[in-house]
């Protein structure tokens, strides 16, 4: 037993480095695969961040696309050419298209009255001194193929025509005509519009 008594210091020493690798093993490995599985987290996290971020830039893309085709799709307030003519004659253009329309579309005008400013306007209520308001009551003979194309005619129009009230009746002795009450509001500048710079 004394020949080998002199390794005993060297077998404990192996022995205690031993012990002290799987250790330091049983707390490294923990650790570093912590510090890869974070990295990983943090490469999907930053690749979800970038799909986001990309995503986000198309909705503002098309969300500024959608606010330039309506801004450019609003249609215009009709301006005057002279500021001379006086009120009633700012709406001679406009007047004089709605009865185009209503002749194109062979439809018969069976009564049709007049009103300046109604106060119930949003534009007559506030904006009385830049907008002049005109309300068109017409009643109409025509059929319903005929009244449809008059009405697309309107909303395709490039100047403002509101239509604020549309009453349809069939015609008593022949249901294929009707008769109808439309009424159109013609918009105005009062003053015609600066030119562009």
């Amino acid at each position: 037993m004394d020949k080998y008594s002199r390794y005993y210091g060297a077998l404990t020493f192996v022995a205690i480095v031993a012990v002290a690798l799987y250790i330091a093993y049983q707390m490294v490995v923990p650790a570093v695969t912590s510090v890869f599985e974070i990295n990983s987290q943090v490469e999907r996290k930053e690749k979800d961040y970038n799909t986001k971020l990309e995503q986000k830039k198309n909705v503002e893309r098309r969300l500024a696309q959608m606010k330039s085709s309506i801004v450019s799709s609003q249609k215009k307030i009709y301006s005057p050419v002279d500021s001379d003519l006086g009120n009633d004659t700012l709406f001679f253009t406009l007047y004089n298209d709605v009865i185009e329309m209503v002749h194109a579309n062979s439809i018969k005008i069976k009564s049709m009255e007049y009103t300046y400013n109604p106060e119930d306007d949003k534009f007559v209520q506030f904006g009385k001194d830049v907008y002049f308001v005109c309300e068109i009551n017409m009643e109409l003979v025509s059929n319903y193929t005929n009244l449809g194309k008059f009405i697309q005619n309107i909303i395709q129009y490039p100047y403002y025509i509101k239509i604020s009230n549309v009453q349809v009746l069939p015609y008593e002795k022949d249901k294929k005509i009707l008769i109808s009450n439309i009424s159109l509001r013609l918009y105005a500048h009062t003053m015609p519009e600066e030119p562009a710079q």
